[in-house]
């Protein structure tokens, strides 16, 4: 430790036995998907490898499949079916261990949740009934032999994980996606035998899988199970305060450490619109009052005060994170070093969770290298330098000028940025005080504590800059990042030309909302975006009061927000606040017909607030082009193509990293190819 501003930290990195292993921190990064998984174990270790180089003591895995009968398609989990899969995850157990960190593997079978779609293998569950989804699938009732099969593959499983080198190895029932789960859920479990009825025989064979890997691997490997420990279902459910207590209470000192979580994930990994840091304290509580076993929770921790908090209090013994981990891979290691301003606090967006949800590799709204580490050699805190200096001038700092500035002077460069705004930050900073969404501010302050001290750069604000400024402007390079700002005609994915009969209402955009300029009266909230925005100023307009009607084309409120584990609580939300919701309607003439036919009916309300899509500002861009003085000139950002935040950031760190790179090659990664050895 550096000072005596830093020591009181020191409490963070002390080892902790799990079982026969040591792990040599407090920093333990929980399982999580990432979108690469099985198919992109290169990917995937080199990303899980730069965490263990950040100083996080435990790096594990996502869920690992174990057997074709519990096969996740379409998503990219972790496999470990034989023999052939345990080379790739060597990959990643072997990088994890090159910087002094454990590696942990969250072995998983996850029944009904699983509809095999790749396998074309019949799921189990308990009892049978349907799989989780809307597939047209129906799982068996596992019998005796197939218990005994589970058995006899997850220790199969647990043996593959030793000889590829791991050293915690996970027994997952967790999420209402573990199969151990599955049987102690009273709603899933109706059997009669002794794996049905009491708490006890549910929990057995949870009990039967923790005794069967700790007798299979447990001399050399710390055996951790993940357990929700509430569903948030009440009564209805396994609760803290009931079924789940009693279960940790009936195998409380039988494996080496407890992973507590909740069910379903979107409870687990809420964003930041839905809970606070920390909020899952009193659920851990629960496990650490009847335990003498380490235990690790998450809570999206970013304050260092905090995690101390929790250890001191003896509410955890090891800090859990996966959204933390990923905006920021040094996080312990700035901690350590008492570069507390420098660490990429996570904004809880869970743009993280879409990549996993729409079968990408992973990404982050603050770290733009997420995913990028292996394919295309970066790294979350090191850029080479560019060997010259350069002078480039930035008009815009939102995120995506900001992102760029910062890396730009990393590279070496002298950089002027230059926005009209009294505020750095952009949309960023404009969208922070909506509903929900305070984090957001996150992504400017992180960029602002490294640009503001750093004498290679400038920042004026309150400084708009036309076409003739800039050319008289000495610098090498102009970069444009001028934003965004929302339609007024309608134009989305409904209405591609817009929308007709506009006129009969007073309008509105988030622009106009987040100027300070909302609607006063009954308003028509219409959605053609399907992202956050509609939905949090809806939020805000019927908490002033205002008679909200909220529609869209989708079938569902904020659609896209399916991917990031917000949709059902969104529109819960909404109906809680009083809000009108329709859903599958499209706006013209003044009238929201259903889209798929039948009759329209006026809107009554005489206030539209459109929420469809934007038009870059990229008018000072068309303006510098037709400049003929042969400096370099880029756009990025929302000025380039409007997207999200994380977009945005990517954007401008893009622009950073490719600065010196001919552009020829600026679209070429790696990537990892299938082996045609065999054919």
């Amino acid at each position: 430790m550096m000072s005596d501003e830093t020591s009181r930290f020191d409490i963070l990195f002390e080892p902790v036995r799990i079982g026969p292993v040591i792990a040599p921190n407090r920093f333990y990064q929980v399982p999580h998907c990432n979108g690469m998984g099985h198919r992109h174990p290169l990917a995937h270790a080199k990303m899980r490898e730069v965490k263990a180089e950040g100083g996080w003591g435990v790096v594990c895995t996502e869920e690992v499949e174990i057997h074709p009968s519990s096969e996740f398609s379409p998503y990219i989990e972790g496999r470990l079916w034989d023999d052939g899969d345990i080379p790739a995850l060597a990959c990643m157990t072997e990088a994890v261990k090159r910087h002094g960190a454990l590696a942990g593997i969250e072995l998983a079978h996850t029944g009904l949740s699983a509809a095999n779609l790749w396998s074309r293998e019949i799921p189990l569950s308990p009892s049978g009934g349907p799989v989780r989804d809307y597939y047209p699938i129906s799982t068996r009732a596992m019998d005796k032999a197939d218990i005994a099969d589970l058995r006899r593959w997850h220790r199969a499983a647990a043996l593959r994980a030793k000889k590829a080198g791991f050293d915690i190895v996970y027994v997952y029932a967790g999420h209402d996606l573990g199969l151990p789960m599955h049987f102690l859920s009273r709603s899933l479990n109706s059997r009669t035998d002794e794996y049905g009825g009491s708490l006890e025989n549910r929990a057995r064979l949870l009990k039967e899988l923790i005794e069967d890997t700790k007798d299979a691997v447990g001399d050399t490997c710390a055996v951790a199970v993940r357990l929700s420990i509430d569903q948030l279902l009440g009564p209805e459910g396994i609760t803290a305060e009931g079924e789940g207590r009693e279960v940790i209470a009936l195998l409380a000192e039988l494996p080496d450490l407890w992973d507590v979580c909740l069910a379903s994930w979107s409870n687990d990994s809420m964003t930041a619109r839905f809970a606070e840091e920390g909020f899952q304290e009193p659920y851990a509580q629960v496990v650490k009052a009847l335990t003498s076993k380490p235990v690790v929770g998450v809570g999206r921790f970013t304050s260092p005060d905090a995690m101390v908090s929790q250890v001191r209090r003896g509410v955890l013994d090891l800090i859990g994170a996966a959204r933390p981990s990923i905006a920021d891979p040094f996080l312990p290691a700035k901690i350590r070093e008492g570069r507390f301003d420098a660490i990429r606090e996570c904004i809880g967006c869970n743009i993280c969770v879409s990549g996993d949800t729409t079968l990408v590799p992973i990404r982050c709204t603050q770290n733009p290298t997420m995913g990028e580490e292996w394919r295309r050699g970066w790294h979350p805190e090191r850029i080479p330098a560019l060997g010259r200096t350069e002078r480039v001038l930035i008009l815009g700092a939102g995120p995506a000028g900001l992102e760029a500035a910062r890396a730009l002077a990393q590279r070496g460069c002298e950089v002027v940025l230059a926005d009209a705004a009294a505020e750095a930050g952009g949309r960023a900073a404009k969208e922070a005080r909506l509903p929900g969404l305070s984090t957001w501010k996150r992504v400017a302050d992180h960029r602002l504590q490294a640009i503001l001290p750093d004498p290679k750069v400038s920042l004026y604000l309150e400084s708009r800059m036309e076409a003739e400024d800039v050319a008289g402007f000495d610098c090498d390079a102009v970069v444009v990042a001028t934003g965004s700002t929302w339609r007024r005609d309608g134009m989305g994915r409904a209405a591609r030309r817009g929308i007709s009969g506009l006129e009969r209402f007073a309008l509105f955009t988030p622009d106009d909302v987040m100027a300070g300029r909302p609607p006063e009266g009954p308003v028509l909230v219409y959605d053609d975006d399907h992202y956050y925005m509609a939905g949090v100023l809806a939020e805000l307009l019927a908490g002033r009061g205002l008679a909200v009607t909220y529609a869209t084309p989708a079938s569902v409120v904020s659609a896209f927000t399916d991917y990031t584990l917000e949709q059902a609580k969104i529109q819960a939300r909404l109906i809680r606040l009083g809000v009108q919701v329709r859903c599958g309607v499209a706006l013209a003439d003044g009238r929201l017909g259903c889209v798929h036919g039948g009759p329209a009916a006026a809107v009554e309300a005489p206030n539209l607030l459109l929420v469809t899509a934007r038009d870059p500002d990229d008018a000072l861009y068309r303006a510098l082009i037709a400049l003929p003085d042969g400096r370099r000139l880029e756009r990025i950002g929302d000025a380039l193509a409007p997207g999200t935040i994380a977009a945005a950031v990517y954007s401008g760190h893009r622009l950073a990293r490719e600065w010196d790179m001919p552009a020829e090659e600026r679209f070429s990664f790696k990537r990892e190819r299938v082996s045609l050895e065999g054919w």
